[in-house]
């Protein structure tokens, strides 16, 4: 995998990511921190530790000997918790800026940093979708996390011609 497909995965992720606070901002007490179906952290935990294993990877990563913990800390409000996200999404497009290519093939016991990054991507996927059945349950649905839709969304809106049938694909 290049770089240009680790940018591209954390793009997505950042897009899913942000439809979950989105949904999330203004949610009700009881939802964002009380134990659930889902576990004893609640919609807030769960979001917490997405962030710190976030942070967490890139740390590691980059060298860093800080090992973020902020689900070690009181929980932020959901605007809180989005700021402290906007702010790992700068650290983390500025720490990718200094990545190559070459990079991502080297290993850490066997296993390339590219599937590490990959790894990070497929975490968060696993807390968005905890935290949208949750915030589904509450009546405030983010909508469709797929990557696929993302990718829609770069695409814009499809030729009416080609939406309709009527060309070819080439």
């Amino acid at each position: 995998m290049h770089l240009t497909g680790i940018r591209f995965l954390f793009a997505y992720d950042r897009w899913a990511t942000e439809r979950i606070l989105g949904a999330a901002a203004g949610v009700d007490e009881a939802t964002w921190s009380a134990p659930n179906a889902i576990g004893d952290r609640g919609l807030g935990g769960i979001l917490i530790h997405h962030l710190g294993a976030h942070q967490r990877w890139r740390h590691g990563l980059s060298g860093s000997e800080d090992s973020p913990r902020p689900e070690g800390g009181p929980l932020p409000s959901p605007a809180g918790l989005a700021e402290w996200w906007e702010a790992e999404w700068d650290a983390l497009d500025a720490w990718l800026d200094t990545i190559v290519d070459a990079w991502l093939l080297t290993t850490d016991e066997g296993i390339p940093y590219w599937q590490m990054l990959a790894h990070v991507v497929n975490h968060g996927t696993q807390h968005r979708a905890e935290a949208a059945a949750l915030l589904s349950a509450a009546g405030r649905s983010p909508g469709d996390l797929d990557m696929i839709v993302y990718c829609e969304e770069l695409a814009g809106p499809a030729d009416a011609g080609a939406a309709a049938g009527d060309e070819e694909p080439g």
